[in-house]
């Protein structure tokens, strides 16, 4: 009969065994998960409002499923957030948008000294704005019509 291949090792594994992680639940001796404990819910949830995964928080499947869950309830009695928004500043990279640096200013753009009309200040109109006020011809002319009425 044919030798048996030895078995295959992992592509990564070098000798050292990485140690298990130990869930938050068994750790605090945690046996029922309430979807009103928004505190611990929060230690399952990234900071974007995802469920962590199970390698990252260490529970085993069946705590897994009873924490997602609780955070999907939480969410609909509106005690967690479904998501949160995180904005972050787009840089620039020392660029100013109008800036060309060493280039020189493009052919099609007009030169300070040949301004169009498009660039040119805009003058005030009378035009009411609308603000929520009334004007003060407005005002008049109610004034004059309830008392003609």
């Amino acid at each position: 009969m044919a030798k048996k291949p030895p078995p295959r090792s992992k592509k990564n594994d070098n000798g050292r065994r990485t140690k298990k992680k130990v869930s938050v639940l068994t750790s605090d001796k945690i046996d029922y998960i309430d979807y009103k404990d928004v505190n611990l819910l929060k230690r399952f949830v990234s900071d974007r409002a995802k469920v962590r995964a199970r390698r990252v928080t260490g529970n085993d499947t069946q705590q897994q499923a009873e924490v997602a869950r609780a955070i999907k309830n939480a969410r609909e009695m509106a005690l967690l957030p479904y998501t949160t928004r995180v904005t972050t500043q787009r840089n620039n990279r020392g660029r100013d948008r109008g800036d060309r640096g060493d280039r020189g200013p493009r052919d099609n753009a007009p030169r300070d000294e040949e301004k169009t009309d498009a660039e040119a200040p805009a003058e005030a109109t009378d035009a009411p704005t609308d603000n929520g006020e009334a004007t003060p011809e407005e005002v008049a002319a109610v004034v004059e019509a309830t008392e003609e009425s």
